[in-house]
């Protein structure tokens, strides 16, 4: 049966004929409609006259045409090519399945003839019609259509571009500014894919016969390969003209950064260049500044830890340090408190290298070490500034920390981070820098150590079999045998999460409040005493206890688990008398 419609039906009529909307309701939209241009459909669903799942409900039944949900729907990605990216977001169509020889396209309005004429002219096969939700429609679009392919023509254009000749560095440079040059849309091409694989950083590396293009997507490396090496020298040169670098400079590591719009979305990028053996090697971390900074709800910490640590912020003074490996989140956690805390009657000061996020009424301060404006000199001048709260973005040498510590013993709270493994360590830590143990016990409130763990993925999860290692290594968590038979996930891989099986992140925390145990052992320097203190105490939970109560929930896979608690494993399994001040092994990625 073809479902072209025979004539044009009015979804508004439609809905007022089964009773979904009044006259009245038709008539404000239609005006409404008229001021935004938008689609009726679409303006009925903003006005909420109707929900959106209805009206694609009433629209199957009365077209006899499926409705679909997209976010489990198994693409065929050569049918998906079929129609090209530009007709399928101007069309809001999809192609999801050929049978006979006709064509099931989905599309968010089954009722724009236009649309359905133009996408049987273009794909010169009979369709079939299909309904999708819109907003499921765009996510999916951005997921399939990944600009792998463009990426590696646009490099084959700019390598034919340069020629066999050594290229002239200032005709590129004057070149690049055009917003048609090669360099440029290869750059644009790649922030897009960026932005669409949901990267946290890009990776430029030369290499002897090709240059690799890596993209970290929750914590894991993706990588492409482009066999033109010579583009290299324009990408780089290109992006440092954009962070106002000196371009003429190979020989020494640059720091920069600058602002990008893509796809609607403002994106900050820092940009950093190292001199490797073949060129240079640029790494690129995206900042996304549209997307507004997370409260602490949003971090994902688990309700108890969440109470504790808002008790541990509202105090008057001391020191609190959120601790773990680079990118592990400890700076959205830090900002997710700031923004709780951020009122107008409290003054807070930030020392960062660099300031990722601009929040206003707060004081930020970037480090500049070239100029001497290291860590220890914001926080000195800071004092003078009549703070409330100070954060200072890394305690990285001992003139840091003694500044911190007294600071949070003379009346202003002091958060901060520390690269350390755990949070029995990091108390010790600050011991082993320098600084004074009566000092570290009169200021030190408590330790948050977190990690960040990968999502299994919603659309290809299925039950997982767990080896007979993993069982012998399950039984150091003293989990309950019925948790073990009902057994963990672990995703398949789907176009979804670029089949890595895993999407999104979430976070693990262990928290270390000091108590008087604690405390004394800390004014001892007492290492063993502490740790088995620390271990006593009723609310101390290791980080992979907390991954477990994840992999248990069904939300992370046992690999995740075992990746995290590889520190915590071994503190279970070794003597608290065996373990030294700063001794355990960080896994994260």
């Amino acid at each position: 049966m073809t479902t072209e419609p025979k004539k044009k039906i009015r979804i508004g009529d439609l809905l007022v004929q089964n009773d979904v909307i009044t006259e009245q309701q038709l008539m404000t939209a239609l005006r409404e409609q008229k001021n935004t241009g938008r689609k009726l459909g679409r303006t009925l669903i903003d006005l909420g006259y109707v929900d959106e799942d209805n009206l694609l409900n009433i629209l199957s039944r009365q077209l006899e045409v499926p409705f679909v949900q997209l976010r489990h729907y198994q693409f065929n990605n050569e049918l998906v090519k079929k129609l090209p990216e530009a007709l399928a977001r101007r069309f809001r169509a999809i192609v999801l399945a050929e049978q006979g020889g006709e064509l099931l396209v989905g599309m968010a309005d089954p009722l724009d003839i236009f649309a359905y004429d133009e996408l049987v002219r273009v794909l010169k096969q009979p369709i079939k019609q299909a309904v999708v939700r819109e907003s499921e429609l765009l996510n999916t679009l951005d997921l399939v259509y990944r600009r792998t392919d463009e990426i590696a023509s646009l490099a084959e254009e700019l390598e034919d571009e340069l020629g066999d000749d050594a290229f002239d560095l200032a005709d590129l440079s004057a070149e690049s500014e055009s917003a048609d040059a090669p360099v440029v849309k290869l750059l644009q091409t790649l922030f897009e894919d960026a932005v669409q694989a949901r990267s946290s950083d890009i990776h430029i590396e030369p290499d002897e016969s090709v240059v690799r293009i890596r993209q970290r997507v929750d914590g894991v490396l993706q990588e492409q390969v482009m066999k033109e090496k010579r583009v290299n020298a324009a990408l780089v040169l290109r992006l440092k003209l954009m962070a106002g670098l000196n371009i003429s400079e190979k020989r020494l590591p640059q720091d920069g950064r600058f602002n990008v719009r893509v796809k609607g979305r403002s994106i900050d990028v820092r940009v950093s260049t190292m001199p490797v053996q073949y060129g240079e090697s640029v790494v690129m971390r995206l900042l996304d500044q549209s997307q507004g900074m997370l409260d602490l709800q949003g971090t994902g910490m688990p309700p108890h830890l969440l109470e504790r640590f808002r008790k541990l912020i509202k105090k008057p003074h001391g020191m609190i340090l959120v601790t773990g490996p680079t990118g592990s989140g400890k700076t959205t956690t830090l900002y997710g408190a700031l923004t709780e805390l951020n009122k107008p009657e409290v003054k807070i000061i930030t020392a960062e290298d660099p300031v990722e996020y601009r929040l206003p009424r707060i004081t930020q301060v970037q480090v500049n070490p070239k100029i001497g404006l290291e860590f220890a000199n914001v926080l000195r001048a800071s004092l003078r500034q009549d703070p409330d709260i100070i954060l200072v973005g890394e305690m990285r040498d001992h003139e840091t920390v003694e500044i911190g510590l007294r600071a949070a013993m003379t009346g202003h709270l002091v958060l901060s981070t520390l690269h350390t493994n755990d949070s029995i360590s990091s108390a010790m830590r600050l011991i082993d820098m320098g600084a004074e143990p009566f000092l570290v016990a009169s200021s030190l409130l408590g330790v948050v150590a977190q990690r960040l763990v990968r999502r299994v993925c919603d659309n290809c999860k299925e039950p997982y079999q767990s080896t007979e290692q993993e069982l012998i290594w399950l039984q150091s968590f003293d989990l309950d045998p019925l948790d073990i038979e009902a057994g963990f996930i672990h995703g398949k891989g789907c176009y979804q999460c670029s089949n890595t099986g895993y999407k999104g992140r979430l976070g693990v925390y262990e928290m270390l409040e000091m108590d008087e145990d604690m405390l004394d052992a800390l004014r001892r320097k007492d290492v063993s005493d502490f740790t088995r203190a620390a271990r006593r105490s009723p609310i101390y939970r290791p980080l992979g206890q907390c991954a477990m109560d994840y992999a248990l929930q069904g939300v992370t896979s046992l690999q995740e688990v075992a990746r995290v608690a590889a520190t915590s494993e071994a503190d279970m399994s070794v003597d608290a008398d065996d373990l030294g001040g700063d001794t355990a092994i960080g896994v994260d990625s």
